[in-house]
């Protein structure tokens, strides 16, 4: 295996990342490339890398999905009582990356975390589908499952019990808004010579600088 995995390789095209193309704001930049993951038809350009880290200090990651950019900031939803929710409510820090490979594309983004409003959160639970609101409810994210079917059958109990009815939002099902500090732009380009530019916000202004690949 170490031999087939060293030698796996792939040449990205050589479209530039040009400072003159970039935005003053790092948002509006990631909303433009957003808009063109999606006319490349990127699969699930909304999925992110969320890292979080726990009171041990060690870090975790999993994928999720971004669900709305609001005044800047990046939010999610997810159940806060699963590892990523105790991760946050210790350290409110986070990373998120989007990987679109079909594009060579990544972005990068740090920043502080806090909590969507319970307003809010019931608002966006009601535009869900109406199996995702009950598998909110039938599953204890992260804990402990003996079998499949256990949560099979919650889903299944649960999905009587709301026939014709209003599905309600658990109340330990919330979103979090990613606040950003730190952004960086990757552009995939031949031989490893990427473009790299990194926003650091200080003092409510971004700086922009650009990296070596």
């Amino acid at each position: 295996m170490k031999g087939s995995i060293e030698k796996l390789r792939f040449e990205y095209g050589n479209t530039p990342l040009l400072e003159e193309d970039l935005a003053d704001d790092p948002v509006e930049l990631f909303l433009i490339w957003m808009k063109e993951a999606l006319k490349a038809n990127v699969m699930e350009p909304n999925g992110m890398t969320l890292a979080t880290v726990a009171a041990t200090g060690r870090p975790t990651s999993r994928t999720v999905l971004l669900k709305e950019i609001s005044r800047g900031n990046f939010i999610f939803y997810t159940n806060m009582a699963s590892r990523k929710g105790e991760h946050l409510a210790t350290h409110p820090f986070a990373a998120l990356t989007f990987w679109w490979k079909e594009i060579y594309r990544q972005v990068n983004i740090e920043g502080r975390v806090r909590k969507v409003s319970r307003r809010e959160t019931c608002a966006y639970f009601k535009k869900r589908p109406r199996g995702a609101q009950l598998a909110a409810l039938a599953s204890h994210q992260s804990h402990p499952l003996a079998t499949r079917a256990e949560v099979e059958s919650a889903f299944k109990v649960l999905k009587k019990k709301y026939l014709g009815k209003e599905v309600p939002c658990p109340k330990e099902w919330g979103g979090y808004c990613v606040m950003p500090e730190r952004v960086e732009f990757w552009q995939g380009r031949q031989n490893r010579l990427h473009d790299r530019f990194l926003y650091v916000k200080a003092n409510g202004e971004w700086i922009l600088k650009r990296l070596a690949p």
